[in-house]
């Protein structure tokens, strides 16, 4: 019960601060309008990293079905309790969606644009190409499920290889996430769109649920293949 609830409410706070920074640029009379990606960047990393010092050393900090997908594939995680961890992330990146509509929801109001109002929730392309979005989509969660079992894979003091994840997360908004938002984490994307699809968003668009699967079935593949791969070359 204490990792279903350490996933619960640390992917509640990931989706909570992640997609609140998205909140406070895109929409409107926000202390934060037009803050910019670096502003949406750097949030997304303090986002997966809070949570992660905080439910660390609980549960290991998943946040993630992809990652813990290929945990248990490669024999890191046990599978009997994969479908307890996903449920959880679902369930906390739902409600993390929700806060964020509850705080902004007068700014939900006060903005006209209906893609803006659901990229706060979910991501979308930049350009819609639906196999190049999911080669994006695959090679971030590559390089995310690859580089933290490096990152865990190197000795160091309590605490450096979260905030080694943190800078992680922080490179592939920088580097790749322009094409695609960088979903690399279906509970992350699917959930919130949920949230999107049957809340009263003031004024939304619809969930555009013709491009959801991408970030669902691209990261989980991704992570898989950078599971295997790590073992592959270093064990």
């Amino acid at each position: 019960m204490i990792n279903f609830l350490a996933e619960m409410i640390g992917t509640m706070i990931l989706i909570y601060l992640g997609d609140g920074v998205v909140a406070n640029v895109v929409l409107k009379k926000t202390k934060g309008t037009n803050g910019g990606w670096m502003v949406i960047t750097t949030g997304w990393a303090f986002a997966v990293a809070i949570p992660a010092f905080i439910f660390g050393a609980t549960s290991g900090a998943h946040f993630n079905p992809a990652l813990t997908l290929a945990l248990a594939s490669i024999g890191d995680f046990p599978w009997s309790q994969v479908p307890m961890y996903i449920t959880a992330q679902m369930i906390g990146a739902f409600l993390g969606a929700f806060l964020v509509f509850i705080q902004y929801y007068n700014h939900f109001e006060a903005t006209d644009d209906k893609d803006g109002k659901l990229g706060v929730f979910c991501t979308g392309p930049a350009i819609r190409n639906g196999k190049f979005n999911f080669i994006s989509e695959f090679i971030g969660t590559f390089l995310l499920v690859f580089a933290i079992l490096g990152i865990n894979a190197v000795p160091m003091a309590n605490g450096l290889n979260t905030l080694a994840v943190g800078l992680l997360i922080w490179a592939i908004g920088l580097s790749s996430g322009g094409t695609t938002g960088y979903a690399i984490n279906p509970a992350r994307d699917l959930a919130p769109r949920i949230a999107h699809a049957i809340l009263p968003v003031p004024g939304k668009r619809d969930s555009d649920w013709k491009y959801a699967w991408i970030p669902v079935v691209a990261p989980i593949l991704g992570a898989l293949v950078g599971g295997f791969t790590f073992i592959y070359l270093f064990r």
